[in-house]
């Protein structure tokens, strides 16, 4: 079974086992969690201002995510949600940062899944997702594509793979190792037998700014932070990391047409809260996104950047579908001998 066909099965069987339950268990309160909070003994949430750290420098997937979110709950909950930019050790010391965060529900966590924390064996003290932090929600399906200098003389996958073969001496920019920018190009040196020499940066600004610039000819990047310099004819756009095309940028090809069968390279940006969270505060968060993501402005803004919206799940089952999607990429890497560098 392909590596596709396994990921829409896990989301397919995960969404159907939930939907029921959650639609019976949050009938009737949408109105009130979702967009103005909930009540308990501990009082109203929420009643002050709350963080997203966003474990990564302004301007990629997640801070689009982020600020999107942010502004939509701010609205409903008439409180301040504020994004706060902590990038360092690819996204491993904003984690941290909310992991050792007050269990209060007003420091919450927007990263990607996989990152690097979860697929690599830890080095210093820093956060376990499995352990210090409880997933919320999933947001949303940020693509990639794969874009290149245009010195680098190239409009196309097959291309590429010809110079690649030719030269032997290409390198690609990363916002880090383990990110999805990396694991998209180790996937395809492995599917395409190429060697390409890998240059890991601290986000995706940096990465881009010197791939624009023409110092590294080639990445995996965002359609959010990309997209502007393919049409501006900066960049050249040689494939989508996705199954299918993107409606963000119909006329660029998937990886997998282009000549590599089977390849989708993908990630899920998921919202997390410390562990020992209270419940009622996880369930009402989640209600609360789940609301915001089926707002047709919200799915517009997410379809311009090419981001595919989940299912609604349950917390329960956003932790599960998780657990899984990581062993699935922790076994990818293992095949694919990629290292944590």
């Amino acid at each position: 079974m392909s590596v596709v066909t396994r990921r829409r099965l896990l989301l397919a069987s995960t969404a159907a086992a939930v939907l029921p339950a959650f639609a019976q268990g949050t009938q009737g309160t949408q109105g009130t969690q979702g967009t103005q909070g909930t009540q308990g003994t501990q009082g109203t949430y929420p009643a002050r201002r709350l963080e997203i750290v966003v474990p990564f420098p302004p301007g990629g997937t997640a801070d689009f995510l982020g600020r999107l979110l942010s502004q939509h709950l701010s609205q409903d909950w008439a409180q301040p949600v504020v994004v706060v930019n902590r990038p360092g050790a690819t996204g491993s010391l904003g984690a941290d940062a909310v992991a050792r965060a007050a269990p209060d529900g007003y420091t919450l966590l927007l990263t990607s899944c996989p990152n690097r924390k979860v697929l690599f064996t830890p080095a210093p003290p820093v956060a376990d997702p499995a352990h210090d932090l409880v997933p919320v929600a999933l947001l949303a399906k940020p693509p990639l594509v794969l874009v290149a200098h245009p010195s680098l003389g190239v409009k196309s996958l097959p291309e590429l793979i010809a110079l690649a073969r030719q030269r032997k001496d290409l390198s690609y920019a990363s916002i880090g190792p383990g990110t999805p920018s990396h694991l998209a190009m180790e996937m395809l040196k492995r599917s395409a037998g190429i060697p390409l020499l890998h240059v890991p940066y601290k986000g995706s600004g940096q990465a881009l700014g010197d791939l624009v610039g023409g110092t590294v000819p080639l990445m995996f990047d965002s359609v959010v932070s990309s997209s502007g310099h393919v049409r501006s004819g900066r960049l050249v756009a040689l494939g989508v990391s996705t199954a299918e095309r993107l409606p963000a940028l119909p006329e660029v090809p998937t990886i997998a047409e282009s000549g590599l069968a089977g390849f989708d390279v993908s990630t899920w940006a998921v919202l997390y809260l410390p562990a020992q969270t209270p419940q009622r505060i996880v369930t009402a968060l989640n209600a609360a996104v789940i609301d915001v993501l089926r707002r047709k402005e919200v799915a517009d803004a997410l379809a311009l950047q090419g981001c595919i919206v989940p299912p609604p799940l349950s917390p329960s089952q956003v932790a599960a579908f998780v657990r899984d999607d990581v062993a699935m990429w922790r076994k990818l890497v293992a095949e694919a001998g990629i290292q944590a560098e």
